[in-house]
């Protein structure tokens, strides 16, 4: 069964996630692992999302999230059947949040969040059918953020606004992955362990500096995926994945608010499951539909406006000459239902959002 092509199709997630579970981004890409020879890949994204609502005195807020762009590359080398060794780069988590002037509650509050990682990964196969996969995770942290409006004026902090300095900090990944080739069959799970950053932080009220500059003790969460394809018949593919996130432990937690957390963020799920089709020698492509949890209520921090999504990609790639495969995929996010709150306050209201995604990879085989 010729599945390479296929597969090119079906592993376009990276290149087109949006808004997923809490801060993530990338989604971690681990597909480079599993591909046959050597390989460098390149990988951009961009997305559009449309996020709008009104505060409590009914006032529009405005589309308060900002388009973005991600991107990726990696490189995997087979040292020999049973030993291959590579690079992945990312950008796994962020944010670009801003309440615009039209919401007086709201108005002024903004997060930025940048990231960037480098995962340098081995893989070993003891067997056809069995094989383990773990590397060393290198990660790049920092942002901004702004609380601005009359929600925030009762605590005196209308106005207030910290800079996290970038901070760079390692953890690992790890996995198996069991295999039957001649019907493409991989099922492979994969955990990111926990990684923890010391932020050098600057506060203010305004122009007005809270005292020197302090260290914010931010942990990136820990997550397990479970990822899964198989051929079901001639050029068909079926592929899926289930991830959980960490998050409760991804909490922000600045000097000047007293212990209070910019963020509030729960546990949380999400799933994929698609379907690829060869069509041709040259010509793949692929559906796939998608589900991220909703938290337990509604509410949500204003610095994160979302709550939950399902989401259709629809991807194709093409095989332009023996060493070169390009894929594609638009993604078409709908987001949950959501409140916005400060101290408990729900302080907005949040409907009937989305997102538009589009990605793009390219892939030599050496």
């Amino acid at each position: 069964m010729k599945t390479g092509i296929l597969a090119g199709a079906a592993l376009l997630a990276s290149s087109v996630s949006a808004y997923a579970v809490g801060l993530d981004r990338s989604g971690r890409p681990t597909g480079l692992i599993f591909e046959p020879g050597n390989v460098v890949e390149f990988s951009f994204g961009y997305t559009e999302p449309s996020i709008d609502g009104a505060d409590v005195t009914t006032s529009p807020t405005g589309n308060i999230g900002d388009d973005f762009l991600l991107w990726g590359a990696g490189i995997k080398y087979e040292l020999n059947e049973k030993i291959s060794f590579g690079l992945i780069v990312d950008e796994p988590y962020g944010a670009d949040i801003f309440y615009g002037p039209t919401a007086p509650v709201l108005t002024g509050t903004s997060a930025v969040v940048d990231s960037s990682a480098v995962t340098a990964f081995g893989r070993y196969k003891f067997t056809e059918n069995f094989s383990a996969h773990g590397g060393i995770v290198y990660q790049n942290l920092g942002g901004f953020v702004s609380l601005g409006g009359l929600a925030y004026a009762p605590a005196g902090l209308n106005g207030y606004n910290a800079t996290f300095n970038n901070d760079d900090a390692f953890g690992y990944m790890i996995g198996v992955a069991y295999e039957i080739p001649e019907i493409a069959l991989r099922v492979a799970l994969t955990y990111h362990s926990e990684i923890d950053h010391d932020l050098t932080t600057s506060e203010a009220i305004g122009t007005t500096s809270i005292g020197p500059q302090s260290i914010t003790e931010v942990t990136t969460p820990e997550t397990i995926e479970l990822a899964f394809q198989t051929g079901v018949a001639p050029g068909t593919l079926v592929f899926g994945s289930v991830r959980f996130s960490h998050y409760s432990v991804t909490a922000v937690r600045p000097v000047g608010l007293g212990g209070a957390s910019l963020t509030d963020l729960e546990n949380a799920w999400d799933a994929e499951l698609g379907i690829g089709r060869r069509f041709n020698e040259k010509w793949s492509g692929s559906i796939s539909i998608g589900w991220e949890q909703q938290g337990e209520d509604n509410m949500v921090s204003p610095l994160g406006s979302t709550n939950g999504a399902t989401f259709l990609t629809v991807g194709a790639a093409y095989q332009v000459t023996d060493n070169v495969r390009v894929s594609g995929g638009v993604r078409f996010t709908q987001f949950g239902d959501a409140i916005p709150s400060v101290g408990g306050n729900p302080v907005g209201s949040f409907t009937d959002n989305s997102a538009i995604s589009a990605g793009l990879r390219v892939q030599y085989t050496f």
